[in-house]
């Protein structure tokens, strides 16, 4: 398949490459469904520069107005150029509960549901599927939210989990949506419970995983979902996890072996089991299991081996024939649509920079083909009716709020039903755009880029002088960052910060040599690669290099303190969300659920069990070098995180208030790893805005009451912030 080469590629809409812009007359249509894209690059020409000023003017023009509604009595500091600024948007806006999330459709396709606030707390809602006004919440939680449920076969039930104060250790409960009552179906303290499988043929039991017999292992039940009635399904001998049919039936289990390596076992008749696949430390993280079609005999699998990226196969389970469904010879394979009960692949998706479909089969290409002219914005299919007559539709954008439809296919008719945040429609928001940025040793990091509106007059990708820029970095290490709306981007580029994001090795995706070209490298040529790529904005005259910040979540937060010791001149300042300081202590406190995988860390971080491993763990611990912090750290933590525990980031807090650097550092008592609550996400976000004001030179909103509701513990830095010590007092 063809690539793009000689650093050009015009199918990728608006993306600079090594400094030019590539645009095509796509930018002028409706945007393709990703569910029917099959676009893969090859040379031509490039846009003369006047086509490229028509085409994004025509699309800023289409794109919406400027609102003043929002606006603050805040005002941009003098050094932030912008034509026009756009107003001020609040924080309640952009981090605040959605109006509605997460819309699903009922099996028999008789009701709709989402998620929506209750008294400021997220709940499911149940309603009409042809008149979603009339929905009703039909869950009563009043503290944490919930964030994950589905329909249970039954049409009558819904399903959803909920933890404690974000310790992740998960309870499924069913909702009875005739009766109204809720039962508790995983009543076990400490314990963790997982959804195994779900099938159309039972109705009314699901298959649930538990670590209640063995913290490390979780064992399989099989449960009522109206009694909360349960039996054993099979007892866990050392397995990671295991792989079930529609029948409920424990077909395949999976497990590490001692080199770090993962073998899958086939069951037999006997009750026992069989090898069936080996799978190499590199293919790890790009090779598993994705289901059976309907007769239960051919086996999906997405897998790596023998080949770089993870291609979609089918593996005929009788014969052992293996045959190539969908590939991409630049990404992994990244979701798939398989009909509700026919279980037939329909199409494979790709996401490179952006994400891409392969129709497998004929029979939705009318139905993607029609919904790419019903409105603007990428289409995914979040759910189907098991008839497959009704599809819920969502169409994504990086520059405004998430837009839902239910679309009838016999009809071929997609109606509007409302959009994910409401609030964000009219405002004056800014622009994703792709970027390859080139590693010093020659790979290419697929990046994604954010200006503040207004401040790039001659649309060419940079802004008219540089200016103040936050790298903001992605959790995992193993996960990326994609195109879209993303909160976070919107808001810095509204204050007047550049936002860069950037998949740097070990990022997932991009094929198993991109990954494991991290290996063994956190704060070595991962951190590397952020390095280079906050050169490349400086050298294209995108970011000032005196007033660039650092900021991430989890491993993000990581790379935020490693990038605070160990290349201090580089940031003028750092945010740090749930980060591990010291990688010994983080390896050594892995939740007991984790376990099974201890050879997965080790093979890519390092062995502490070993003296090299140790060695290794020291020298890349950013608490070996906190004595080199020069620039403000601002650090949030949950104390309930079972990941990365609170000491991790208490021992750094304590090592620098010893050698008396400033520091500020935000507890939040009721939370884990992340801030789910919306409370704690603004109170969070307003110190952060005022932190970054004051040490970039941005705009802000003050903290004022965003801190109501909140558990928020400053532990200390109260005068480091603009505004923290009097909200502190209010």
């Amino acid at each position: 398949m063809p690539r793009y080469t000689n650093g050009t590629d015009p199918h990728l809409k608006g993306i600079r490459i090594s400094g030019r812009v590539a645009t095509t007359l796509a930018d002028l249509r409706v945007s393709i469904p990703d569910e029917i894209k099959v676009q893969h690059p090859e040379d031509e020409q490039k846009m003369k520069k006047l086509l490229i000023l028509v085409l994004i003017i025509a699309v800023l023009v289409a794109s919406g107005c400027i609102s003043d509604k929002d606006a603050t009595t805040e005002e941009p500091t003098e050094n932030i150029s912008q034509i026009g600024p756009a107003p001020l948007i609040p924080r309640e806006v952009l981090f605040g509960n959605p109006d509605k999330i997460t819309v699903r459709l009922s099996p028999d396709g008789g009701r709709i549901s989402y998620l929506a606030p209750v008294d400021g707390v997220l709940n499911v809602w149940v309603g009409p599927a042809d008149d979603p006004d009339l929905a009703e919440p039909v869950t009563n939680d009043n503290d944490r939210g919930i964030r994950i449920y589905f329909w249970a076969y039954t049409n009558e039930h819904i399903l959803y989990l909920q933890d404690q104060a974000g310790d992740e250790n998960w309870r499924v409960y069913s909702v009875n949506l005739e009766t109204g009552e809720t039962i508790d179906l995983t009543p076990l303290e400490d314990v963790q419970a997982r959804i195994q499988a779900v099938s159309q043929k039972f109705p009314e039991e699901i298959l649930i995983a538990l670590n209640n017999r063995d913290p490390t292992l979780h064992d399989i039940y099989r449960v009522n979902i109206r009694t909360g009635e349960k039996s054993l399904v099979m007892e866990n001998e050392g397995f990671i996890g295991f792989t079930t049919d529609d029948e409920y039936n424990v077909r395949f289990a999976e497990r590490a072996t001692p080199d770090g390596e993962k073998e899958i076992l086939k069951a037999t008749e006997t009750g026992g089991w069989e090898p069936f696949m080996a799978i190499a430390m590199e293919d790890l993280l790009t090779t598993g299991i994705a289901g059976f079609d309907k007769t239960g005999t051919v086996l999906y699998m997405i897998d790596s081996r023998n080949r770089n990226t993870a291609a979609f196969f089918a593996i005929d389970l009788v014969t052992g024939e293996q045959t190539l469904i969908a590939e991409d010879p630049r990404a992994d394979t990244s979701d798939v649509m398989v009909h509700p009960t026919e279980r037939i692949v329909q199409a494979v998706a790709f996401t490179y920079e952006r994400k891409h479909w392969q129709i497998i089969d004929e029979s939705i290409a009318d139905d993607l083909a029609h919904l790419k002219t019903v409105a603007n914005g990428d289409v995914e299919v979040v759910s189907r009716t098991l008839d497959d007559e009704y599809w819920m539709v969502t169409y994504g954008v990086d520059d405004g709020p998430v837009q839902y439809y239910r679309y009838d296919r016999k009809e071929k008719s997609a109606e509007f039903l409302f959009a994910q945040r409401a609030a964000l429609e009219g405002l004056s928001l800014a622009k994703m755009q792709p970027v390859f940025i080139k590693s010093r040793d020659g790979l290419d990091l697929v990046s994604y880029y954010t200006l503040p509106v207004g401040s790039d007059s001659d649309f060419d990708g940079c802004p008219d002088e540089p200016l103040p820029m936050v790298l903001f970095v992605h959790g995992g290490p193993w996960a990326r960052d994609n195109w879209g709306y993303n909160s976070v981007h919107q808001w810095l580029a509204n204050r007047g910060y550049v936002v860069l994001s950037v998949n740097f090795r070990s990022s997932t995706g991009f094929g198993k040599a991109f990954i494991n070209a991290g290996n063994l490298e956190w704060g070595g040529k991962m951190h590397d690669d952020l390095i280079d790529a906050v050169n490349w904005t400086v050298q294209e005259g995108i970011a000032d290099p005196d007033r660039v910040a650092i900021m991430g979540g989890s491993y993000g937060g990581y790379a935020t303190l490693w990038g605070m010791t160990n290349t201090p001149d580089t940031f003028a300042c750092g945010v740090d969300i749930v980060g591990p300081s010291n990688l010994t202590s983080l390896f050594e406190t892995i939740p007991p659920y984790w376990q099974p995988e201890i050879e997965l860390f080790a093979a890519r971080m390092g062995d502490p069990r070993t003296e090299e491993g140790r060695a290794l763990f020291t020298e890349r611990s950013p608490l070996t070098y906190v004595d080199r912090i020069e620039k403000p750290l601002l650090i949030g933590q949950g104390a309930n995180d079972p990941r990365v525990k609170q000491a991790e980031s208490d021992q750094i807090v304590r090592a620098m208030q010893d050698t008396n650097i400033p520091v500020i550092y935000l507890l939040y008592t009721d939370e884990g790893h992340g801030f789910a609550r919306p409370e704690n996400r603004l109170s969070f976000y307003a110190v952060t805005d005022a932190f970054l004001a004051e040490h970039l030179g941005g705009r802000y909103e003050p903290i004022g009451d965003d801190f109501e509701g909140s558990s928020i513990m400053v532990q200390c830095g109260t005068e480091e912030v603009p505004g923290l010590a009097e909200a502190i007092a209010d």
